[in-house]
């Protein structure tokens, strides 16, 4: 099995997550799962169904999480090159063509949130940004076209 690379942020998020599922989340779904039996017949019973689905997706996560985490590698920023856009990094871009500044945090796929400006490591945009350093510029191929950008900083 593959190692994840994930910041210490990132794995913490993970585990406050899991925890989340096997408590909260586990007991909501039992009171739920009550409820319906109180309804009676359980062979036509959606409420019961749908708690009985939403107990087995919820397991299904838990399991999923478990899983990642034996496979998790947290990233020891201080052996990271602080000079190039590399998984924990922040860069500051400028759009070439629009002239626009933005933003992307490289972090592992499972702290990817693009609201955020956080995207996976394995996204074209950071595949394409990846091992820059600032003053470099990169042409990357997505589905919409291309994109063209210019790293003006890079932090972490």
């Amino acid at each position: 099995m593959d190692k994840i690379p994930m910041t210490r942020e990132g794995y913490d998020k993970l585990i406050k997550d899991l925890e989340l599922l096997k408590t909260t989340k586990r007991r909501q779904i039992a009171e739920d799962i009550a409820r319906a039996r109180a309804f009676g017949d359980l062979k036509e019973n959606a409420e019961y169904d749908a708690a009985k689905n939403s107990q087995a997706h919820n397991e299904k996560r838990i399991a999923d999480i478990e899983e990642r985490l034996t496979r998790v590698q947290i990233i020891d920023e201080t052996k990271i090159a602080k000079d190039k856009v590399l998984i924990g990094a922040t860069a500051l871009l400028k759009d070439l063509k629009t002239g626009e500044e933005l933003s992307y945090s490289l972090v592992a796929q499972d702290e990817a949130n693009f609201d955020e400006g956080k995207i996976s490591v394995t996204s074209p945009i950071a595949k394409g940004l990846l091992g820059l350093k600032v003053g470099d510029t990169a042409e990357i191929k997505i589905p919409a076209g291309i994109l063209r950008y210019q790293v003006l900083k890079i932090t972490r």
